[in-house]
């Protein structure tokens, strides 16, 4: 009995595989034969799917920060609601934060593959900042840019340096929660008019 072959599902149980792969080993650790193996596919597919690792590592972390996008779009009306919704995505993904951090030691502050996607993935939530501060929502005495800036870096920290949080915020479900209000508390001083 012949095996009927789906191209999309293959592409997927790789792209799947890369995701984990990459988050543990970051690009020059990550291993197109682990990726392979995990995937259970052959690993001249991967090639001919997504190109080389670096390119196949752009579109994993292109497509994370597509996926965090839609799930969690900015939303200056309710910066509380949004800064809860950002991390719970962060705390069910943490992936993500790592991929980022893989970026960040691989390229530096070297311009990255596709750097100029990016920008256009962050001018969008950047310009909902702009929105909310064109509209009195939040306050303008922080240029836009750089306000999103602060409240990612706020609301990504404790979930991208976990150990951290842990020791100095402490590892109990009140510490967590503790911290994840006076996040939303610093954010709020920052954002009202």
């Amino acid at each position: 009995m012949a095996t009927t072959r789906d191209p999309e599902a293959t592409r997927a149980r790789i792209f799947d595989a890369a995701v984990t792969e990459f988050a543990r080993h970051g690009i020059a650790g990550a291993r197109i034969d682990r990726i392979a193996a995990e995937a259970k596919a052959n690993k001249q597919l991967i090639y001919a799917y997504f190109g080389n690792k670096a390119e196949l590592f752009s579109q994993v972390l292109g497509r994370s920060m597509v996926d965090l996008a839609a799930a969690v779009p900015v939303d200056p009306d309710d910066i509380d609601g949004w800064l809860d919704r950002l991390m719970d995505y962060h705390a069910a993904h943490p992936e993500l934060l790592r991929l980022l951090h893989w970026e960040g030691i691989e390229y530096g502050l070297g311009e990255l593959p596709d750097e100029a996607r990016r920008q256009e993935h962050y001018a969008v939530k950047v310009a909902a900042m702009q929105d909310g501060q064109d509209r009195g929502v939040i306050s303008d005495a922080i240029p836009a840019r750089d306000l999103f800036f602060l409240l990612i870096a706020m609301a990504n920290w404790a979930a991208f340096v976990p150990q951290m949080s842990r020791i100095l915020a402490g590892s109990e479900d009140t510490d967590r929660d503790r911290l994840r209000a006076s996040i939303k508390e610093a954010a709020r001083r920052l954002v009202t008019p």
